[in-house]
């Protein structure tokens, strides 16, 4: 049987953020990291070795990666073609320019002329002599709507009419490839695509309004032994007949890929039989410490528990924890680094727990009217954290109303003359003057002491 080794999404340059500069090489570690794991799938390659390998596309973050990048790719498929081994490699949405035209970051392998290198940047088939004899390829690389928009026949029409014309015009075309294969000959079909019964990721997102989701039905022909996937991240089994397979990325690019497998795909074929074999590769693990302190009497250490705990040894680490405002000054994040200190990079992301909400009590809304002792049970029988502050706050409230009131008569309009012959300077004041000491506005009334 053929053997063909099937890999996708290596994203070599992605998740540079999660490194650290290596002080031997000067690369950022993620970056060796990414190209590692490379050299791991392309060892398996050469030691089985294989017949042909099948790269699903997104080789790079962009269209336009740095040379040191495009240099470290270079290296690990001249591997191959050094040794004899052909490869084709799709196009990505990641491969593409921003209007869709041409794969820039791999065509230059067809330009250059590397010995055994295919590289699939449209929708054709390719013959392939292996040492187990022909093989018959057919690709598809990444869809955009952004040719067919500039068509005059889309114009007016609204993007769900596009994507079905789009749709309509891939049948056909793919039925054209159909047609023309050779059916003693064992075929692949090679596809960056979205599936709409896969299990999204990260980079549905990462797609969104740039991708066309294609039906799996679309896909499964009976014609093909094996449908090799690329642009999901999460390796998963599809179809079985055909067997229908995403390899996943390499790599964890980022945290939503923390609890993925990773790794690609050996498949054995022939002529209407197809095995395939997932392989595991040891990639860097990813951990995420999440931890709520607002109920902690000792924040700190509760969140040095919580960090000793999981296993950080070489990882890359992000703690979350959730305080409330009070509790910032208790966290020492020198000791937090220090505990984090076996981890391969970490960060540390609080977040602050908003105040409470206060609620307006319904039985002292602006509708109701309460006197101030009554207002004032009410709140404290709302408040079970000043249960044992309740009776002497009542105290104290009442003297103070009375004394509020004591002062409000004492300046009541009906004893201004005895005010005005008891204060000696009274004698000084013209009697023909009104004297009215509740119209002073430093003096409450007994409304506003009401309000109070």
């Amino acid at each position: 049987m053929m053997k063909l080794l099937h890999l996708s999404d290596i994203h070599l340059g992605s998740g540079l953020s999660h490194g650290r500069i290596n002080p031997e090489t000067g690369l950022n570690t993620r970056l060796e990291d990414f190209v590692a794991t490379l050299s791991r799938c392309l060892d398996r390659a050469l030691a089985e070795p294989v017949d042909l390998v099948l790269f699903g596309g997104d080789a790079f973050p962009d269209a336009t990666p740095p040379p040191l990048v495009q240099q470290a790719l270079a290296q690990q498929f001249c591997r191959l073609s050094a040794a004899g081994i052909p490869m084709v490699l799709l196009v990505g949405n990641h491969d593409q320019h921003a209007q869709g035209l041409g794969g820039a970051s791999l065509s230059i392998y067809r330009t250059l002329g590397v010995p055994g290198v295919i590289v699939g940047d449209c929708l054709a088939t390719h013959t392939i002599e292996t040492p187990h004899g022909l093989v018959q390829v057919v690709t598809l690389p990444w869809l955009t709507r952004s040719a067919l928009l500039t068509r005059p026949e889309t114009e007016g029409l609204s993007m769900a009419q596009v994507n079905e014309l789009l749709l309509d015009r891939l049948r056909v075309a793919l039925e054209g490839e159909i047609r023309g294969l050779d059916p003693t000959l064992p075929a692949v079909l090679l596809a960056h695509a979205m599936v709409d019964t896969a299990a999204y990721g990260g980079e549905r997102f990462l797609s969104a309004g740039r991708g066309l989701t294609l039906p799996m039905a679309l896909l499964a022909r009976p014609c093909f032994d094996y449908v090799a996937l690329g642009h999901v991240h999460r390796h998963q089994i599809l179809c079985e007949h055909p067997l229908m397979i995403y390899p996943g990325s390499i790599e964890r690019v980022d945290f939503s890929e923390e609890s993925e497998d990773k790794g690609y795909v050996l498949v054995h074929l022939r002529r209407g039989e197809t095995r395939a074999e997932f392989c595991p590769l040891p990639v860097r693990p990813f951990q995420t410490i999440q931890v709520d302190l607002t109920e902690a009497e000792t924040p700190q250490e509760k969140l040095l528990q919580a960090i000793a705990a999981t296993e950080i040894t070489d990882a890359v680490v992000r703690c979350l924890y959730r305080l409330r405002a009070d509790q910032v000054e208790e966290i020492d994040r020198p000791t937090l680094a220090a505990a984090l200190a076996a981890a391969h990079t970490y960060t540390l992301q609080a977040q602050v727990a908003p105040a409470a909400h206060r609620h307006r009590l319904p039985e002292i809304g602006t509708d109701h009217a309460l006197d101030p002792i009554a207002a004032l049970r009410t709140y404290l029988d709302s408040r079970p954290d000043m249960a044992d502050l309740k009776e002497s706050l009542l105290s104290a409230a009442a003297l103070l109303v009375e004394d509020a009131t004591d002062l409000a008569l004492d300046f009541a309009p009906n004893s201004a003359p005895e005010l005005a012959t008891d204060h000696p300077l009274d004698s000084d004041l013209d009697p023909s003057l009104p004297l009215s000491p509740t119209k002073n506005p430093a003096i409450p009334t007994p409304q506003q002491l009401r309000l109070l």
